[in-house]
């Protein structure tokens, strides 16, 4: 009995040690697989010349996503571009500020649709734009956001935009995560777990939602532009 109890604390030590010697491990190569976890968040595909070129509300404060719309622009991929974003006040919102971004740019005042709207997520957002290109006959769309939200909007927008509709999405630098080191910040962590709990919150709005892609070409572009 005692020869049992004996092997029984042995193989509970054994155990105990092999688990620290792993929690150990896992800190020793805790920031590769942060970087890996990032890095992998963040995906890359070429983009193509579309009918219009939409920016999603919530830019930062670098105005990012509207440099890289500028940017998309000013290399002839769409003739329009969409400043969607989220009323402030009955007279003004977020739109204009994106739109006077766009001009700073380069974006000619008159190639940009003012878009406004009162979507409280990107979800809404997405079926607010939905209705715009319906109503304008865009049948291709460049949609811009961040790199590191860039991946819920791929989803998001292929539950929502109907058929007939090809939609890339691309994904602008953004000063405020760097997939290398997100980890590094409160504000990078806090951008990461926020887009992971929002990603698992519209699948579960949208679980029941086919894809869009069943009926329309669906591609998503990170097109990442290296601050100078």
């Amino acid at each position: 009995m005692r020869r049992a109890e004996r092997g029984g604390i042995f193989l509970r030590l054994l155990f105990l040690l092999f688990f620290l010697a792993f929690l150990a491990l896992i800190y020793i190569v805790r920031h590769p697989l942060l970087r890996l976890a990032g890095q992998l968040w963040v995906v890359d595909e070429p983009a193509e010349r579309a009918d219009v070129i939409v920016v999603l509300g919530g830019d930062n404060f670098m105005a990012d996503r509207a440099a890289h719309a500028a940017e998309l622009y000013r290399a002839g991929l769409a003739p329009q571009v969409v400043a969607s974003g989220r009323l402030l006040r009955p007279y003004a919102g977020i739109s204009e500020m994106t739109a006077r971004d766009l001009e700073s740019h380069g974006v000619p005042a008159a190639s940009i649709v003012k878009f406004s709207h009162r979507a409280a997520n990107t979800r809404e957002e997405a079926e607010a734009l939905a209705g715009l290109v319906a109503s304008r006959g865009w049948r291709r769309v460049l949609v811009v956001t961040s790199n590191y939200h860039a991946r819920r909007t791929r989803f998001i927008f292929g539950r929502v935009f109907g058929s007939g509709i090809t939609v890339r999405v691309s994904a602008a630098h953004d000063s405020d995560f760097d997939p290398s080191h997100w980890w590094e910040s409160r504000l990078g962590l806090k951008l990461f777990f926020n887009e992971v709990l929002g990603y698992a919150v519209a699948w579960w709005e949208l679980r029941g939602k086919p894809h869009a892609a069943a009926g329309a070409a669906f591609f998503l572009l990170t097109a990442a532009r290296a601050r100078p």
